[in-house]
């Protein structure tokens, strides 16, 4: 090997090793590798920035977190929407997609190691807000996802609503209890007939009586022949009854990424009319200087 390809490929080891960020090719397009304290390892991401991010140094964005659903990782969004950062630019936000593998989003119960619920909101979260300019609270973020994502959307939202102030599901499994023996859930919460409680505990539907009325923006969505829509209908119902707002649309739709590609669209246009909201509300709060 030349002398010049050897000293390339150790710049290039360096970064591997120690640049906790793996830059994708193109500007606004980043995959980065975000370290995990509390999991002992890396997790990648890709992050969308909307076009006139570089130009408008003075401007702080919103952030909007969208996870995959099972069998799939932090690319999985990019290929149901090529143009992502187009929809980035479009309503004027930052999309953060992370690596949530299997693991339905949750903190095990049976494996200490496998905690992303506490890494996306004490690591993932405070590390975008000091990497880009972000509105860094929860008038400036939200989170949602499509099916095992949807699940983790409302579930963040549920439950963290001082990280979150708007969360959202698409096709989500908002209740896991009719599925017991699906997708790798019992892995993190044991079989069901043996931890019936922990099945209670770690589902969307059952987290409603956690949150006010007006206190998050929720946006949900499923297809009619969707095998998830009875669950969210039921969902729907529990939260008219709770009396708690929400957007709640069905059209004609599958468990597939021809639903998805346009939920997509409804969900993020809900969220930029919360963050406008937000912004007014906390402009019309700021003490006016005196003349």
């Amino acid at each position: 090997m030349h002398t010049k390809s050897l000293f390339l490929f150790a710049v290039s080891a360096f970064t591997l090793i120690f640049s906790p960020f793996l830059y994708a090719d193109t500007e606004n397009v980043s995959d980065i590798n975000a370290r995990s304290e509390c999991m002992n390892k890396d997790i990648a991401a890709r992050v969308f920035l909307p076009d006139g991010y570089n130009s408008q140094p003075d401007k702080r964005w919103p952030v909007v977190y969208l996870l995959h659903g099972h069998g799939g990782n932090f690319k999985s969004w990019n290929g149901i929407r090529p143009d992502l950062q187009k929809v980035a630019t479009r309503y004027e936000t930052i999309i953060v997609c992370p690596d949530g593998q299997n693991t339905w989003y949750w903190d095990s119960i049976k494996d200490k190691n496998v905690k992303y619920e506490t890494y996306i909101t004490k690591e993932l979260v405070p590390l975008i807000d000091s990497k880009y300019r972000t509105i860094a609270d929860r008038s400036g973020r939200a989170i949602t996802g499509l099916s095992m994502g949807g699940h983790g959307g409302l579930w963040f939202g549920f439950r963290h609503p001082d990280i979150f102030g708007a969360c959202g599901s698409q096709s989500g499994g908002v209740d896991i209890r009719p599925f017991p023996r699906n997708w790798h859930m019992a892995d993190a919460l044991g079989q069901q007939s043996d931890n019936p409680q922990a099945w209670e505990d770690h589902t969307v539907i059952n987290m409603v009586n956690r949150i006010k009325p007006n206190e998050l923006y929720i946006t949900i969505e499923c297809g009619t022949e969707d095998f998830f829509y009875e669950v969210n209908e039921a969902l729907h119902k529990k939260l008219l009854y709770m009396n708690i707002p929400h957007d709640y649309a069905t059209r004609p739709g599958k468990h597939n990424s021809d639903y998805w590609k346009d939920s997509i669209d409804y969900q993020l246009l809900g969220f930029s009319k919360y963050f406008s909201r937000a912004a007014a509300e906390k402009s019309h709060l700021k003490p006016q200087k005196k003349n």
